[in-house]
């Protein structure tokens, strides 16, 4: 079955994009659990922005009187010395918090459950603004830097940036298969050294509405890679949901 535009209607009319994301990464890690080799383990992410999650709390309660809490004579509390900051220096709004994350991360258990692989599925939050696709390009380098096989996945029709060749302008490169970066792509990148240099190698697809998806190598040992049927696991996720 071809790709579907999940962006527009009338799929967008049947089923929200969010669900599509939600549901993927699980058939992803289902056709990987195939042909990983035992000592691997591959596990889906989702974090859907600081509106879903929230790592640190602070509660503030309605009875709590703080200017009798912070005097000398209060109820025989010690004073407590306050202090007011400065003005920042700089104060501009910032969607950095707000990004949805859509992965599939493989560990190697026989090395402490190492990271050596992500797949990264873009949303349109990656790539709305230029600090979140500069967040999102930072993070996959930062990865490729530890060694970390990294997998983008990219079905953002609606959004017309490239991250792969943001992530190749990072490292002063680009790649000739792409000169005119589609909108939607899927590639793999590693970094590995070679003869005791460092080398930095991709696989990458361009996608198109209407055709097949392709099969990504996935790097879990430098000399080892598993297969990653991305259209046997994209039919499985619109099967779920029944978009036909």
């Amino acid at each position: 079955m071809p790709l579907r535009d999940h962006f527009r209607p009338p799929i967008w009319a049947r089923a929200s994009w969010e669900g599509f994301h939600g549901g993927w990464p699980m058939a992803m890690v289902q056709q990987l659990s195939k042909v990983l080799p035992d000592d691997f383990r591959a596990e889906p992410r989702v974090h859907l922005g600081a509106y879903f999650e929230i790592d640190v709390c602070a509660y503030e309660y309605d009875e709590y009187d703080a200017p009798a809490a912070m005097s000398a004579g209060g109820s025989g509390g010690a004073a407590i010395a306050t202090w007011a900051p400065p003005e920042p220096t700089l104060a501009v709004d910032s969607d950095l918090t707000e990004q949805y994350e859509y992965e599939v991360l493989v560990y190697d258990q026989s090395r402490g459950r190492q990271l050596v692989a992500a797949v990264e599925i873009v949303s349109p939050a990656n790539k709305d603004h230029l600090e979140n696709r500069r967040a999102f390009v930072a993070k996959c380098a930062a990865l490729l830097q530890q060694r970390v096989c990294v997998s983008i996945v990219d079905l953002v029709t609606t959004r017309q940036f490239n991250l792969y060749t943001d992530l190749l302008n990072l490292i002063g490169r680009s790649d000739p298969a792409f000169t005119s970066p589609p909108p939607v792509y899927a590639v793999t990148c590693r970094g590995r050294r070679v003869g005791g240099k460092p080398r930095f190698e991709t696989w990458a697809y361009p996608l198109m509405v209407g055709q097949t998806l392709p099969t990504l190598p996935i790097w879990i040992m430098q000399d080892l890679a598993v297969s990653l049927d991305l259209e046997a696991s994209y039919e499985e996720t619109c099967r779920a949901l029944r978009l036909r």
